[in-house]
């Protein structure tokens, strides 16, 4: 699994904007083939700040929708609303721990 977290920065007054195209989009983002997941999370400390957090099967269902029509449609859109340049990366799952004290804990010995 590929988790892909994505940080935006917008103008403030672009905000209402982008979050009407978030959840005008969501749904059909989630349908893409090969998307497990997808949350949008708010900065604690800047309300202008915002990072999508989604989970692929693999690299390939990532890039597949990246160059789908949709991507076409909402990657557009959502980058004319940027104050800063965005900040992508990858990653895999390394260790899960739901909580100290949880069975399903997965911390190497």
């Amino acid at each position: 699994m590929l988790i892909r977290i994505v940080r935006m920065t917008f103008e403030p007054t672009q905000v209402p904007e982008f979050l009407a195209l978030f959840r005008a989009t969501a749904q059909r983002i989630r349908e893409q083939p090969g998307c497990r997941h997808l949350e949008l999370w708010q900065d604690a400390d800047n309300p202008a700040i915002y990072c999508t957090h989604s989970h692929w099967n693999d690299e390939a269902a990532l890039n597949a929708y990246r160059k789908s029509g949709l991507f076409g449609e909402v990657w557009p859109a959502t980058k004319r609303l940027f104050a800063a340049a965005p900040v992508a990366f990858s990653s895999t799952l390394a260790i899960s721990v739901v909580s100290a004290d949880s069975p399903t804990s997965s911390l190497p010995s």
